[in-house]
């Protein structure tokens, strides 16, 4: 079954780091990722830009609006996903808490649906 792990951190306590700390972390995400590619369990994971990258689409009354930044105001931003292929929702789980930031931020799981594979996509 495939899974979404979605990285909410708040970038402040990346700052906020000492730069060795942020080095052992950077290190910690690449020896998370190598593991669940040699598992086979990675299909992708890459980091996110800043939130003062984002640009909102909304379509209202026909009409396309942008606007710059991310949807909601909050303390943590979605900083990053992984799609992985694993075996049931706690494998997933054991994924996402092997992921360095959740002991920093939050880590959400959210299973990819499925569809036929006769569906046109």
């Amino acid at each position: 079954m495939r899974y979404m792990l979605l990285i909410y951190s708040n970038p402040e306590n990346w700052e906020a780091l000492p730069p060795e700390d942020q080095q052992k972390l950077t290190n910690d995400y690449f020896a998370f990722s190598q593991s669940i590619a040699e598992t086979g369990e990675m299909i992708a994971g890459d980091p996110l830009q800043g939130v003062d990258t984002a640009t909102t689409v909304r379509v209202r009354n026909g009409k396309g609006v942008t606007t710059d930044g991310p949807f909601v105001e909050t303390r943590e931003h979605l900083g990053g996903y992984y799609l992985v292929d694993c075996l049931n929702l706690d494998r997933a789980i054991e994924l996402a808490a092997r992921i360095p930031d959740a002991a920093l931020g939050a880590i959400e799981v959210r299973p990819l649906r499925e569809f036929p594979s006769d569906m046109p996509r």
